[in-house]
């Protein structure tokens, strides 16, 4: 989805997660964990494996996902 730096968001509805949120652990490995804002509710969390140059879904769905309310 996304060919600049992993510092950088592509578009406005981009945005690294905060805080305790800012990173997420996939296969032992801790990655910067971000979010894309797909409507006004709809959200995907995603992890950035800069190694494999992929991204893991960690949540799909409308609304907020409770970890963070």
């Amino acid at each position: 989805m996304r060919r600049r730096e992993v510092e950088q968001a592509p578009t406005t509805r981009h945005h690294r997660l905060k805080g305790t949120l800012a990173t997420g652990r996939h296969n032992g490995i801790d990655m910067e964990q971000w979010q894309y804002e797909v409507t006004a509710d709809g959200r995907i969390w995603y992890l950035i494996d800069t190694e494999r140059r992929t991204w893991w879904v960690r949540h799909a769905g409308i609304g907020h996902p409770k970890t963070i309310e």
